[in-house]
């Protein structure tokens, strides 16, 4: 858990533009709150692998959102359940499901189908929002916290000298 955090602060510390940051942070929604082993994870991860995007803060925000989904996965199955039992799109998902492509999606899976929706509701404020904040942190309270006293003390500890390791 101090790595993670160690490896969180090196990636907001780092020269990597905020929306290479941003983005990691919202594609790892896609992970992290859907199963696994889904076809469009693997077609996440070519995208995640083929743009400018920071894999650090990929596969750190994949962790958290892994272990929230835990706590929304009834949210998400809930969602599922409602989408599928929907009489104006059972006609879309009939049509759907008669092509082995997205039989091999497993859409009519109720967790997958209401997380992966959570997670492309979600996409653009994520997105937004983690932008937003690694500009406020890197322009006030990075420069703010190197002011301060306690920084020397912090950098003399432990937790800094593992944070120094992991860039090395």
């Amino acid at each position: 858990m101090l790595g993670m955090l160690a490896n969180l602060f090196k990636v907001l510390n780092s020269d990597a533009a905020p929306g290479q940051i941003a983005l990691g942070f919202a594609f790892a929604l896609f992970i992290g709150l859907t199963p696994f082993l889904s076809l469009h994870n693997i077609v996440i991860l070519l995208l995640v692998l083929s743009l400018r995007i920071n894999l650090t803060a990929f596969f750190l925000a994949s962790a958290l959102y892994s272990l929230l989904a835990y706590f929304i996965d009834p949210l998400s199955v809930s969602l599922g359940q409602s989408l599928l039992s929907n009489q104006d799109l059972q006609g879309f998902w009939t049509q759907l499901y008669q092509s082995e492509f997205w039989q091999a999606t497993k859409f009519n899976h109720t967790l997958l189908l209401g997380s992966l929706a959570i997670s492309v509701i979600a996409f653009i404020p994520v997105l937004v929002v983690s932008r937003s904040l690694i500009k406020v942190y890197r322009e006030r309270f990075m420069v703010w916290f190197e002011k301060l006293r306690i920084s020397k003390l912090i950098k003399a500890s432990k937790f800094y000298k593992l944070y120094s390791k992991v860039g090395a």
